[in-house]
């Protein structure tokens, strides 16, 4: 061996020491993003989000003097893949805590399984009840489903739109739209005193919605409550007015797409579904947007809004960052079960953390309590009908 190529070896290897070295001061987060699933729509995006927040971080000297990195794991949508993710996570990339996954069929097989392993998962969309309530390193960064379409209902109420009579649509093929359709949505309406006429089913990968969008129109009514992702929420809605149905859709956070006003086009119009996002809020929601969707473009994503999962998520990297500092971590490893620990044990101390989405406290249930906008389509736009705060 030459000279020369002993050099050059050397290099190589001081170069790759350098570099390991440098990572081992960083803090890492691992993530759970969903390729695939009824939700991946909503998945695509939050990457973006979760790396503006650990830029900003950064670029403000990091955390306790160590800078922020982000791991990802795909689950592909499937539970089964997102616990595999959370243990390669957990185990060989020794992150500090998990943002994701994103769907409640996810949460419910990943939540034990990070209990087990003693480190922090917080979703930025599950919201089919109680969850994330048995366990202690579970957290939710949403709203349960009751909690916000409670205030769909109020928000009709308030504005005196006609609410005599509904139905009830739903995909049984999802763990939050089956809950929608069989729990929250008609047990809510019964309580605000709506009388609900029906119900009918349909799978996500349905095409054809005739036979449903059938019964609806057979049977008219006020309100038309979904259970299910924006993609078929969309045929259905098209197919009901192509067929003279009139009912309002209204919804939760499962098809709160800010894409939906060009999804469902002025078949759309009156829809009602609540948000715990809105860019018009204030100047930082508005400068989020702006730089949000810079970045999604940049990506070659098309998107003329943000969401409130890309907002969640952006607030899940700032709330552990909070959390991290406050614990004093360091990411050693020695002490990694410990750093974990004290993360979770931080955020459940946190109240009215300054979010993006606004103030955030987390109750003894895991989950997010932080302001629902309630929002209404009209002429391609979401317009803001009412707003309330946590708890009230």
């Amino acid at each position: 061996m030459t000279r020369t190529m002993r050099v050059a070896l050397l290099t190589v290897a001081l170069a790759a020491v350098s570099i390991t070295a440098a990572a081992a001061q960083d803090l890492i987060l691992g993530y759970l993003p969903a390729s695939g699933g009824p939700f991946a729509t909503f998945s695509k995006t939050n990457a973006i989000a979760a790396q503006m927040a650990i830029d900003e971080i950064n670029s403000a000297r990091g955390i306790n003097g160590k800078k922020l990195r982000m791991v990802e794991f795909d689950t592909a949508g499937k539970p089964d893949q997102a616990v595999v993710g959370l243990r390669k996570l957990a185990d060989d990339d020794k992150v500090m805590a998990i943002i994701g996954p994103f769907s409640s069929s996810e949460c419910r097989v990943v939540f034990p399984a990070g209990e087990r392993a003693g480190i922090d998962t917080m979703s930025m969309a599950s919201s089919a009840p109680k969850l994330a309530e048995p366990f202690t390193y579970a957290f939710r960064n949403t709203s349960d489903e009751g909690y916000m379409f409670e205030r769909v209902l109020r928000a009709i109420k308030e504005k005196n739109y006609p609410a005599q009579t509904a139905a009830v649509a739903y995909a049984t093929d999802d763990v939050i739209s089956k809950t929608m359709g069989e729990n929250v949505l008609p047990n809510l309406m019964k309580k605000a005193g709506i009388d609900v006429k029906l119900s009918v089913t349909y799978l996500t990968q349905a095409f054809d919605l005739a036979a449903q969008a059938s019964q609806l129109v057979a049977q008219p009514t006020d309100l038309l409550g979904i259970g299910s992702g924006p993609e078929s929420a969309t045929r259905l809605v098209q197919e009901l007015r192509r067929q003279g149905g009139k009912a309002r859709p209204v919804a939760g956070s499962t098809i709160a797409d800010p894409e939906l006003p060009k999804l469902m086009g002025p078949a759309g119009n009156g829809t009602i579904i609540p948000t715990t996002f809105y860019a018009s809020t204030d100047d930082r929601a508005r400068q989020f947007e702006e730089e949000f969707l810079k970045r999604a473009k940049a990506a070659g994503i098309d998107r003329s809004a943000s969401s409130q999962f890309d907002a969640a998520t952006y607030d899940i990297v700032l709330i552990y960052a909070q959390a991290m500092k406050a614990a004093n971590v360091t990411g050693d490893p020695a002490n990694l079960a410990a750093e974990r620990t004290a993360i979770r044990d931080a955020i459940r101390a946190m109240k009215d953390f300054p979010a993006l989405e606004g103030p955030i406290s987390f109750g003894k249930n895991g989950d997010a309590l932080k302001p629902v906008y309630v929002i209404e389509l009209n002429d391609g736009k979401w317009n803001l009908i009412a707003t309330y705060g946590p708890n009230t």
